[in-house]
This record gives C-alpha cells, structure tokens and sequence, in this order.
C-alpha cells in the first residue's frame, strides 16, 4: 500500500514564539479549516498539549460524518511538533509541522505522511478526489494563516 506525502512551507511574519502559540492551540484547527468541512475540535479546553495528548475532532467528508482522534507524538516547544492519527478516515496520517527562525519571521512547514485504507479503492479515491482535497485544505490554510498571522 502506498504511502502519498504532502509537503508545504509557508513564511510567517511573526516571531517563532508567536507562530507556535497559535498552531499549539489545537481550536484555532477550526479556523483555518475550510466550512465545507464542517470541522470541530470536540476535546474540550484547556488541551494540555504535550507528548501523548489526544485530541478528538468531528468533520464531514463529502457529507460523511467523521470522527478522528490524534494523538501528539512529538512535542517540542517552538520548534515541532508531530501528531498521528489514533482513529480516522485514514490507514496512516502522519503530520510533522516544524517552525524555523527566519529573517523575516518563521518558516513554517507541514510534511503529511498518509495512506488510504480499502487497497485499490482507495487508491482510486485518491487519484480522484482526495489528493486535490488535501491540497485545497492546506491552500485554504496557508490563505487564512497569511490573513491572521501575516
């Protein structure tokens, strides 16, 4: 089975503090989530994100209610973190984020290891639909991260 990758990087005009603070708060998902999605965070606050943390999220993918659970499996203050889908629409989400000093603030980079499950189904809906999802919902992210950190 296949494993697709999604890489993005992203410049931040603001210090490394700054950015870290808002992608630590795992509600601000919801912001910069497309609507279409339906996201919402469903752990209630406070989050106390550290290594270990599970996080549960409620969304709708092409109108399928979905219910995905993430566990933190890295967490390192103002560097990286990583975090790893416990229970989900996928066979593997792996996702790195990684925020670096920059002259002109923080260089931000996502790098998504994922599978799809059902074998060669699955493979169809990637090549499909899903693949041109993802790369929507990171654009639609990068846009409303430029509009609230820029």
């Amino acid at each position: 089975m296949r494993v697709n990758l999604l890489e993005r990087k992203q410049l931040v005009r603001r210090a490394p503090r700054e950015t870290w603070e808002f992608f630590g708060d795992a509600h601000n998902l919801e912001a910069i989530t497309p609507k279409f999605l339906g996201f919402r965070v469903i752990t209630p606050r406070p989050i106390g994100m550290a290594e270990g943390a599970l996080i549960d999220y409620r969304l709708r993918l092409h109108g399928v209610p979905v219910r995905w659970r993430t566990r933190i499996d890295i967490w390192e203050p103002d560097r990286r973190f990583v975090d790893q889908q416990v229970r989900g629409p996928y066979a593997l989400w792996h996702h790195t984020h990684t925020f670096e000093p920059h002259a002109e603030g923080t260089l931000m980079r996502d790098r998504v290891r994922y599978r799809l499950p059902l074998g060669l189904a699955g493979a169809v809906a990637h090549m499909a639909f899903v693949r041109r999802d993802l790369e929507q919902i990171f654009d639609f992210r990068r846009d409303e991260v430029q509009r609230r950190l820029g």
